[in-house]
């Protein structure tokens, strides 16, 4: 039996490399998918992958900032799919900008994509799971919600709000008595496009051999590291499990 058979996922900034992976993950196992992403057509490339497959799925253009898209989302879940099991609040963006030099436009940028959506995501899919019997949401942070970096302001506090704004959602969902569960995922260095950014340039090499030899483990993360983690919470073997924190980093914390 599929881990999410009968199961219904909506996962945002799904175009692409984390989002891709648990996206497929997901859809591998049993659920049907919504990807949503900025880049519509991304996200529909994912969607027609999925369904070549097997599956099913439907992509849908998103800015995860806007309250009402939000809305009109999850109300096309459930009306093409009868409910809203999983929501993986996974659309981010990393910028540079110590505590001194950064910029407050930059600043609010970054966290209407990487903490405002969150929130909102949040409190639009507990509204929905809550009428069908519960749910799981998982919020993408990061191991910068964890350890600080000097030249990383704006995104430390993003993805240390969403660790402790995941902490509140479990509890008040778990007070309320809704069944659904809420945690993070806390990711080390993934290789994917964002991280390759890094390693533009003449001195990219040294930069991923440098960056490598941060974890432990020896090897950055691959996004699919990142998707069985999800896929672990998203499914009912995780359900006494909530307002956790699954750091999925090759160690890095560990030091």
């Amino acid at each position: 039996m599929a881990r999410l058979e009968n199961k219904v996922a909506f996962v945002s900034g799904g175009a692409s490399g984390l989002g891709r992976a648990q996206s497929m993950t997901m859809a591998r196992e049993g659920a049907s998918l919504v990807v949503t992403d900025i880049n519509e057509a991304g996200a529909q490339a994912v969607a027609d992958e999925i369904k070549s497959a097997g599956g099913k799925a439907i992509a849908l253009k998103q800015d995860v900032t806007i309250e009402a898209g939000w809305e009109e989302a999850i109300a096309t879940t459930v009306s093409e799919f009868g409910s809203l099991s999983i929501l993986v609040n996974n659309a981010g963006i990393a910028t540079g900008g110590n505590a001194e030099d950064g910029t407050l436009e930059d600043w609010n940028h970054l966290m209407s994509i990487n903490l405002d959506a969150v929130f909102l995501g949040t409190k639009h899919a507990i509204r929905s799971m809550k009428q069908t019997g519960g749910g799981s949401i998982i919020n993408i942070s990061s191991i910068m919600g964890l350890i600080g970096a000097a030249g990383s302001a704006a995104y430390n506090a993003s993805k240390g709000g969403v660790k402790l704004l995941t902490k509140s959602a479990a509890l008040h969902c778990a007070n309320s008595g809704y069944g659904i569960r809420v945690n993070s995922v806390h990711p080390g260095f993934i290789d994917t496009p964002m991280i390759q950014q890094i390693f533009d340039g003449p001195t990219g090499d040294a930069a991923r051999q440098h960056l490598i030899g941060l974890h432990p483990i020896g090897r950055l993360g691959a996004p699919q590291d990142i998707a069985n983690g999800v896929l672990y919470l998203a499914s009912d073997e995780s359900s006494f499990v909530t307002g956790s924190e699954l750091v999925i980093d090759g160690g890095y914390t560990a030091q």
